[in-house]
Parts: structure tokens; sequence; C-alpha cells
């Protein structure tokens, strides 16, 4: 890495003059590689280990800079090395964040407290892989407040908040994961998390179903005591259906993901917020007046384009599904194919967590300067990997912001290298999550605790009445209070007064 001075003549409030010196770094783009000489192991099994980086900026210790984790025996206070984080150090950092995220995680904070004596997990041995930030921590230490033990490892390479998997792991959750984690490191890490001597899965926890995967072509007969999976991607799922079509699923699972509270909170006004943050952070762009297509017109996206336009920009949307296409004409949004409107678009942002969405041949028909980034859960929206030639100068601008640059000088501004945007380049609001996390822990519970022959081996939904919990829990936040109806009102709807209110299938 190359280094210059510049000296830049500025005049005090006194009218002297000062030299100021400042040292640039000349930062060229590199890939990630994986340290030379391990073992690789097999990425076939899936690819969105790497659809995300971190969220916001995290505290890091620059002395264990240079050393990967798993070349470092560390112990935290109660003698035990079960765990590779980055740095044990930094553990009284992340135990703040964390005491930070429960100030707005009332309702998981609630769910703790008044199921805590009863110790419903009690007995459960609950392995996890999701993105390991300061409010999955509140998750994961509610689960081990109910009874369970965890292991856990991050759904991501640089989703992780170093800070929060050292303060995980000084409390005794063995926590396999740090951010910047090669591809190797990914699996090594899932695999110290099942494979250990003396401890048996019995529940699974994951987002994106690499966890899930892996115990299944791994470890076959660990993964088939398994007494429930819950899953919360949409990618997850996916899979999860394809191996019960196959009839090859041998234990029950719960979708999450299509549950009420994560579809409506967590994708729709997650994404509404948290869409501006990640873009603004990344690119101090101005929106009004930006012409701006959004692929994907489902919770994601309507979250993006209700965002987008209330700033003032031209909103675009491309759609498969002629439901959803109606959807944004209804809503004011103009619904086009993305070659129509390629040429004069300033922003592309993909929400349809299907492959290729913006190809290499769009790409080199963009104007000069626009932004290209993706809010689905996988990174195989915007095809990257063909931008990865010789022809290309990539240039790193700032964290998590390329320069793509063509032989005639132009030039896209390609953020988290095509992974999920708000959790790259910004933070997710806490509150969400803890809709999210709240109706997680509920799965697992039920899962757990459910009579032989409740849930056969298939995918589920999270079962309406606790979607409506988990939203009852939350209410007092606003302090909304509820209408209730009369016996008379409730034979007439021919509902039970306490819910559920709504059939299964209604459509909220």
């Amino acid at each position: 890495m190359n280094s210059f001075i510049r000296h830049i003549i500025v005049l005090s409030p006194t009218g002297t003059k000062k030299q100021i010196q400042f040292v640039e770094e000349k930062q060229e783009f590199n890939k990630f590689p994986t340290k030379t000489g391990r073992r690789s192991l097999s990425r076939s099994i899936s690819q969105s280990s790497t659809d995300s980086y971190s969220s916001a900026a995290s505290y890091t210790d620059s002395s264990d800079d240079e050393t990967s984790p798993r070349d470092r025996t560390q112990v935290n206070s109660k003698g035990s090395s079960d765990f590779c984080v980055k740095s044990i150090k930094q553990a009284e950092f992340g135990r703040r964040e964390i005491e930070i995220a429960e100030q707005d995680m009332s309702a998981l904070i609630s769910l703790r407290k008044r199921a805590q004596s009863e110790k419903p997990l009690a007995g459960a041995k609950i392995v996890g892989c999701t993105h390991i930030t300061a409010q999955t921590a509140v998750l994961i230490e509610t689960l081990t407040a109910l009874g369970a033990q965890c292991r856990w490892t991050a759904c991501n390479i640089y989703s992780t908040q170093n800070e929060v998997a050292a303060a995980l792991s000084e409390a005794g959750v063995a926590v396999f994961a740090w951010k910047g984690e090669s591809e190797d490191d990914f699996w090594w890490c899932i695999d110290r998390c099942v494979n250990t001597e003396g401890w048996q899965p019995n529940m699974i926890l994951d987002d994106g179903g690499d966890l899930t995967h892996w115990m299944y072509k791994k470890y076959p007969n660990v993964f088939k005591k398994i007494r429930g999976i819950v899953e919360e991607s949409v990618t997850g799922v996916h899979r999860l259906y394809q191996l019960s079509k196959a009839g090859k699923l041998c234990v029950p699972a719960m979708n999450v993901n299509d549950s009420v509270t994560k579809q409506k909170f967590d994708n729709l006004y997650c994404c509404r917020e948290s869409i501006l943050d990640g873009l603004k952070r990344t690119t101090d762009v101005m929106f009004g007046g930006k012409q701006v297509v959004v692929c994907g017109y489902g919770e994601v996206g309507k979250g993006c384009c209700a965002a987008l336009k209330a700033l003032g920009a031209i909103v675009y949307v491309t759609e498969i599904d002629p439901i959803c296409a109606l959807q944004a004409c209804m809503d004011g949004f103009r619904v086009v194919k993305l070659n129509e409107v390629i040429r004069q678009v300033d922003v592309i942002i993909t929400c349809t967590g299907n492959k290729n969405v913006v190809t290499r041949d769009q790409l080199d028909r963009m104007k000069n300067a626009s932004i290209v980034c993706n809010m689905g859960h996988s990174n195989t929206e915007i095809d990257v990997a063909s931008l990865r030639t010789p022809e290309l100068t990539w240039e790193r601008v700032r964290s998590q912001v390329d320069h793509v640059i063509w032989p005639d000088g132009k030039r896209i501004i390609l953020l988290a290298e095509g992974r999920l945007l708000n959790l790259s380049c910004s933070t997710v609001p806490t509150f969400v999550l803890s809709i999210t996390a709240t109706t997680q822990a509920l799965a697992l519970i039920e899962l757990y605790n459910a009579p032989e022959g409740r849930y056969k081996q298939d995918v589920y939904l999270l079962p309406k009445k606790m979607d409506e919990y988990v939203a009852s829990l939350h209410l007092a936040t606003f302090e909304a209070h509820l209408t209730e109806l009369t016996d008379e009102q409730a034979k007439y709807l021919g509902l039970n007064k306490n819910g559920p209110f709504k059939p299964n299938y209604y459509r909220y």
C-alpha cells in the first residue's frame, strides 16, 4: 500500500499561516483471499453467506487485526476457550451495545421475564446462524434465560459486530464469528458450532439456510435428531420447501419469514427507514428529482418505494407478478421493464431475491455515476461477478463503496459489492428487530414443546394466535389500547373474544 504526504496552508483565527500535514493512503481493490494452506470447504451448498456486510462501524482492537482468530487461543474470565471471536478484550464494549439494544426491545425482555421461571426451553440445545449484532444478542440471551444452551455463528461473513460476539463469549455462549471471515472461515465456524464433542444440537435457528444445509449434507445423523428448525429468510424458506417437496425434510420447520409480524414489520417498515439510511451514509446523494428504479414490489420493494417517493424521487418499478405490478400502479409508480429506463436512471435498487436481475449488459449501458445496490437477501441479484474483468478498474473510495470504472472513464457506484445494503452500510431499527426476535423465540418454544404428532416433517407457518401475541406485546410502546369485543359482537362474528381475530387466509 502506497502513501504520500499532502501539505495544506490554512489561516488561523489570528491571521497567521499554519501548515497542516496529512498522510493519505492509496487504496486498491483487493479480493478477500482464503488463507493459504487451509482446506477449502465446498461452497456448492449455497452462496448466501456472502450476502451482506456488517451494519454500522464496530469497535476494533488494531493489535489483533493481522492475526486470524483461528490462529489464536483466547480464554474468557471463566476459563472457557470454547469460542472464536476477533478479540475477547472487546467484551465490555459489546456489553454496553447489548444494554442499549435492550432499551428498545422491551417486548422481548417482557417475554423473557414472563417465561423465565417456567424455563420452556430447558433441555433445548440450539445452534444458530444469524447476523450477530446487539439485537441478536438480546435474543440469544433471552433463549438462554428460558433454559436453552446455545452455540452461534454468523450467517454472513461481514455482518458480525466483533464487540458483541466478544460479550456473548464472555457470558458463556459459544460464538464462532468475526467480521471479515473468508469463505473457508465461514464454513469452519459453522462446523465448530455443529461438530463438538459432548454436545448434540436438537434445535436450529437459521437465516439463509446455510447451517441447515451444512448439517443436512455433512451430518445427516445429527440432522435427523433435530426437533425443529426455525428459518427467517426468503432464501432459507425456499430451500426448506424444496427439501419438503423432494421428500427429504426429515424434521418439522417453522417458516417465520412469512409470518405477518415478519413480513409487514421487518420487511416493509424496516426497509422503509433503512434504505435511505444506507444510501445517505454511503453516497451523500440528494434524492429530490433523482430517477430511481426499484426491482421488485414485494414488502421490501414497497417500503423502499414509499421512502424514496417521500423525498421527491421519481420512482419506477419492475415486476414479474401482475398483482404486485397493479399495486405499484395504484400507488402511483410507473411499472416498466428495466431495459426501458436503464440509460436514464440514477439509482437501481434490487429487492427480488432472484439472480441476475441486473446483468452486465445493463450495467454497461448505465450512465456515469449511477448508483447500484441490493436490498434483497441474496447477493446474486446484481451480476457483480461479470464486473471482475481486466478491462474494468475497481476503486475503493470508502468503506463498502466501490467505483467500477470502464475504459472510457464511465463509472458506476456499487454499494457493498451487491450485498444487503441496510445491514452493510447502515443500521436496522432495533424496535423492528424486537418484533422479529420475539417471533423467532416463540417459534422455537412452540416447536420444542409441541406434543408428538402436532408437527410432521414439513414446513409450517407460525400460528395466527402467536402472530397476534407478538404484536400485542409491542403495543405498549405506543401506549395503544385495543378495543374489546362484547359477547354479542364476538358471537356475531363467530370469534373468540381473545382471538385469533383473522382467518389464516386473510391478507393484511
